[in-house]
């Protein structure tokens, strides 16, 4: 069977560009070696949210009196917790296969590999069928890197973190990026004590400076434990409930027994058993497919998008390069990603999202930049809400006033990021968002009272 299109994977990557394939008329199909959504929808993105969500809520109910709420007892029930996120995950699963369906999009399962003469074999349960293709869009995501240790039972990834049925009493988490960070939060939430071990100087090493300040102070007042500038020295399994972990520090050596240890050291591309060195599609030295600006490899009508390429791990990435490079085949001519316009967001609480340069980046690329600040300590909105931590850090260019940067961390700021995604894509300048009336009161408005800072013009700090 022949098809205009292939697409192996249906993450956000995979099923966003079978279904713009196919909207703009190409026979199109999907190769799925197992869960329809990938690792995003199944592992990721969704399940990890929904947990946060009930944790947040159960502490909010602990809190209630500070709303003039008495609640005489709070309850919490991991088991429940798991299932919700798993039902989410379940009807968002058949969202994704209603789309394949409606858009008339052959879905096979089974495991990919590529051959000579743009053709492809899918190997469902040892039954192996061929395909032929015009194009074909690799999307194959990513797998949690493997941490270099004996193996050991209660070692477990973001997947394994997600099927713990119990509330571990000692967790310790390796890795302070956005999954380490957010399965501490909901741990720490749920009752249990929490470490962090990091190599870097400080937590969350990729954000501006006085984000990762911010979120250590935050999370230190939980009491989770931070050990920065530190490495597992040693690791030695003593039974089904407890290792010991030996962590070398910058001052001193800790020895620490928990009873699971997560690895969040990042994510790897999902390359192998492919079959790309049937036609000599290049990669990185991290293992990455080489891709150029529009997704095509070094092989004619062979592209890849999403993690398995270099750049953002991240889904909404995925699916806007699914779009462009589906458009570019079909022959639009849609404009390049900004990548420099990437929205990061970490949904811990308080909440975390920043786009452009940091202070220090920008300083490092030559800008002279004028830097302002608001916090949420000041906002009526956030007293309202009872949720007062955080603050608003906009960067701009001194001589043109674009917009380089924008650091937030509180309630809700992975929702507020996007007013500044849309500004920064429209070149929006200072003055015009200042003339744009806010609505008071609000959480937006904060991103007024920043801009305000950053030119002298303060009227609440």
């Amino acid at each position: 069977m022949h098809f205009d299109l292939i697409v192996i994977g249906s993450g956000p990557a995979g099923y966003v560009a079978a279904i713009r394939a196919a909207q703009l008329g190409f026979k199109t199909a999907i190769i799925e070696k197992k869960e329809l959504g990938g690792v995003c929808l199944n592992w990721g993105c969704i399940p990890t949210k929904s947990l946060l969500k009930s944790a947040n809520l159960f502490q909010l109910l602990k809190n209630s009196k500070q709303y003039g709420i008495k609640v005489k007892k709070v309850e919490l029930n991991l088991e429940n917790i798991l299932s919700r996120s798993r039902k989410i995950v379940e009807e968002l699963q058949k969202g994704v296969a209603f789309l394949i369906k409606k858009n008339d999009i052959n879905l096979i399962y089974g495991t990919a590999r590529i051959c000579k003469e743009n053709t492809i074999t899918v190997n469902n349960k040892n039954k192996i069928n061929k395909y032929n293709f015009s194009n074909l869009i690799i999307a194959t995501g990513a797998k949690p890197k493997k941490l270099d240790v004996p193996p050991i039972p209660n070692l477990v990834n973001y997947k394994g973190a997600m099927s713990i049925r119990e509330i571990p009493k000692n967790i310790l988490i390796l890795g302070s990026g956005a999954i380490g960070l957010e399965f501490a939060d909901f741990y720490n939430a749920i009752g249990s004590n929490v470490i962090i071990v990091e190599k870097n100087a400080h937590i969350l090493p990729n954000a501006d400076i006085e984000i990762s300040i911010e979120i250590s102070k935050n999370f230190k007042k939980k009491g989770i434990k931070l050990l920065t500038n530190s490495r597992i020295k040693e690791i030695k399994y003593l039974n089904s409930k407890q290792t010991k972990i030996e962590i070398e520090g910058f001052e001193k050596t800790y020895s620490i027994k928990v009873d699971y240890l997560l690895s969040a050291i990042g994510v790897a591309p999902y390359t192998k058993n492919l079959g790309l060195e049937k036609v000599g599609i290049k990669l990185t030295p991290k293992g990455h497919i080489k891709v150029n600006e529009y997704y095509e490899t070094n092989i004619k009508n062979y592209y890849a998008i999403g993690d398995v390429i270099p750049g953002f791990s991240l889904a909404h990435v995925a699916s806007q390069e699914a779009k462009l490079c589906v458009e570019k085949i079909i022959g639009l001519n849609p404009n390049k990603l900004n990548y420099n316009n990437i929205p990061l967001c970490i949904y811990t609480n308080p909440e975390i999202a920043f786009v452009g340069y940091s202070e220090k980046e920008a300083l490092e690329k030559g800008f002279e930049i004028k830097v302002g600040k608001f916090p949420f300590s000041a906002l009526g909105k956030a007293k309202i809400n009872g949720e007062t931590e955080g603050f608003i850090k906009v960067i701009f260019d001194k001589k043109y006033g674009e917009w380089l940067g924008c650091h937030m961390i509180g309630k809700g700021v992975t929702e507020l990021i996007t007013e500044v995604i849309i500004a920064r894509n429209l070149e929006t300048t200072p003055l015009e968002v200042l003339e744009s009336t806010h609505p008071h009161p609000s959480i937006n408005e904060s991103i007024v009272e920043a801009i305000e800072n950053a030119y002298g013009k303060s009227i609440h700090i």
